[in-house]
């Protein structure tokens, strides 16, 4: 079933999530379930992650990759959408911003500095095909959302119709994702599966973890999202600082651990893989998807953004394609992604 540390572990998850639920139900002081369904999101990830990568020994990097980003932004969609349900827009559009900026700049940071630790001559080194595909990627979904607030600053008339052109530019990015991703995994099927670790879960309880993990978070971030906007109210903080930072942190612990992990035992194409395909996949996938999801609901949600998101957002799509596209990367690379991280942070603090 998995390492006695592991057992461990995901009993302590099991508790931490079943506190959260009694606290909501319970209705226990807002910063305590609040806080306590904080830990319960970020322990879940790594349930989805420790099954993910179990799952995955069976295939290659692009694969385990695009499974574990795709698991693991299981967190962010819940949030998203009961930020929705709640009329949360401004909450809903910082959480799928922070987890772009917290898998970009954070995480990927961190993990060019694990493997740049590991390397023996002080630099990371990886297969370029990816990062620069990610990069053309997140540059394309900066398109739409750099036009779409020239439009609005300007009242331009097209600015009208901002929910008609977030819909169409919604579809496209989805499609241009699809049809990226088919030749991704297409090239990555001469690969041989990465070996197995000894302390991994078996297939079968690996499976059985990602489905309890996926309804588990979907219950955890209602209590999350329930209990956020009277938290901020106690804590004096904004509703942009809780989506950029803290939903961006919480939500994407599967990046966190799971690239900086692979990336300390040179794992670089695997650590590379998992951040990057999170963060394409945010973009193309996840906030278009979301964007017509939000049809369903009384609030919509479209690519319109705040312009300091927006200049922020293009030059971590600029930041990234220049520190990763050549396939090496250095310590001090690692710390300029992690600053620029801390300054959009700092900026959401005092919105």
């Amino acid at each position: 079933m998995g390492s006695f540390r592991q057992r461990v572990l995901l009993a302590v998850i099991l508790a931490v999530t079943v506190a959260a639920g009694v606290a909501d139900l319970a209705g226990a002081p807002h910063v305590l379930t609040f806080v306590v369904s904080g830990i319960a999101l970020a322990g879940l990830a790594w349930v989805v992650s420790a099954a993910t990568e179990s799952v995955g020994t069976r295939f290659g990097p692009a694969v385990t990759g695009v499974l574990q980003s795709s698991l693991g932004n299981l967190p962010e969609l819940f949030v998203v959408l009961f930020a929705l349900r709640a009329g949360e827009v401004v909450v809903a559009e910082t959480s799928i911003l922070g987890s772009i900026f917290a898998n970009a700049l954070l995480v990927m940071g961190l993990v060019i500095l694990a493997g740049v630790r590991h390397a023996e001559d002080d630099v990371m080194r990886f297969h370029r095909r990816l990062p620069q595909d990610t990069g053309t990627l997140l540059l394309l979904a900066v398109f739409i959302i750099v036009l779409l607030a020239l439009s609005v600053g300007s009242a331009d008339p097209a600015s009208g119709h901002r929910q008609v052109i977030s819909n169409i530019g919604a579809v496209l990015l989805i499609a241009v994702y699809v049809i990226w991703l088919i030749g991704y995994l297409r090239r990555d099927a001469a690969i041989e599966p990465h070996a197995a670790g000894e302390a991994g879960f078996t297939f079968s309880v690996a499976v059985a973890l990602l489905g309890a993990g996926g309804v588990a978070a979907a219950f955890v971030s209602d209590w999350f999202v329930t209990a956020l906007t009277p938290t901020l109210e106690t804590l004096h903080l904004s509703e942009a600082f809780a989506g950029i930072v803290i939903v961006g942190i919480a939500g994407n612990a599967v990046e966190n651990v799971t690239g900086i992990v692979v990336a300390s035992k040179g794992q670089s194409d695997l650590a590379v893989s998992v951040v990057k395909n999170s963060v394409s996949q945010i973009a193309l996938f996840l906030y278009p998807a979301l964007v017509l999801l939000s049809l369903l609901f009384a609030t919509h949600l479209t690519f319109v953004l705040q312009p300091v998101y927006v200049g922020a957002l293009g030059i971590t799509a600029l930041a990234l394609w220049q520190i990763t596209g050549d396939g090496e990367a250095y310590a001090f690379e690692g710390w300029g992604l992690i600053s620029l991280y801390v300054i959009v942070a700092v900026f959401a603090y005092f919105e």
